[in-house]
């Protein structure tokens, strides 16, 4: 089982080179820290006070984490969920996937498992362009100095390791409707319209059952807005929500007469 489900994996990662998945986690992980990085190199001035705050760090992976958790992530989540789950409709190869001596489990779990890797790389390259969006004045600029507080790690893998949570309910209902529909614009269409009722949703006391809202509330309750929120935990509520939509999917996806 085992086995087989390493090489269904990487059958399935190498499908992904022939995919727009690739490029929108590459371009959208560093969309933000680039335009930060020209908005600081503009505006040069103000960096030698701001550096010398200690405050820095924080205060920058807070604004970049600003326009990812209320739009950016979530839709780049439904772009690459949708992408991926639809290459096999894409090429009309389900019926010869479902010919390989593999179980029905093993490619369903190896197909979200490298949606789930390909959400990770775009955090770990998110982190490093933010990264770079602080240094590379320090290295171009002269009077612009070293952040003078030690790097958080922790405070930062913390809040990493949210926001990744709380996209995962997102992942697996955009799967689900992905592996349900062959019309590539079914699920993004569907999964956009959730987004946006979100965003709108967000002052309703209730928010916290809206599975596509958790990165913006998380971001929200790490920040002075003014907000209340109350209700669950919104990062447990997350991975219920997973649990809950991918076995629907996987049981959807069994029962399917034709698979494809």
């Amino acid at each position: 089982m085992t086995n087989a489900f390493i090489r269904s994996f990487q059958s399935e990662w190498m499908k992904t080179r022939r995919s727009l998945a690739t490029w929108i986690i590459v371009i959208g992980a560093f969309f933000t820290p680039t335009i930060m990085t020209i908005a600081r190199l503009v505006k040069s001035e103000t960096l030698p006070e701001r550096y010398a705050s200690g405050k820095v760090w924080i205060m920058s992976w807070h604004q970049a984490w600003e326009s990812m958790a209320f739009f950016l992530l979530p839709l780049g989540v439904i772009l690459v969920t949708s992408l991926i789950t639809q290459i096999e409709f894409k090429n009309n190869t389900w019926k010869q996937l479902h010919t390989l001596p593999l179980s029905y489990t093993t490619i369903f779990f190896s197909k979200l498992t490298v949606i789930l890797v390909m959400l990770a790389m775009f955090f770990v390259l998110f982190n490093v362009g933010t990264y770079f969006s602080i240094m590379i004045p320090h290295w171009f600029i002269k009077d612009v100095p070293y952040p003078s507080e030690s790097f958080p790690f922790l405070k930062i893998l913390k809040s990493n390791i949210k926001f990744f949570i709380d996209c995962l309910p997102i992942v697996s209902l955009q799967y689900l409707i992905s592996l349900k529909f062959k019309n590539f614009l079914v699920p993004v269409g569907v999964g956009f319209m959730l987004l946006i009722g979100c965003l709108i949703a967000i002052p309703w006391e209730y928010n916290y059952i809206l599975p596509y809202a958790y990165t913006i509330q998380n971001h929200l309750r790490a920040s002075d807005f003014g907000v209340v929120f109350k209700g669950p935990n919104i990062h447990l509520m997350a991975l219920l929500y997973f649990a809950l939509f991918t076995i629907t999917s996987y049981g959807l996806y069994l029962s399917k007469k034709e698979k494809g």
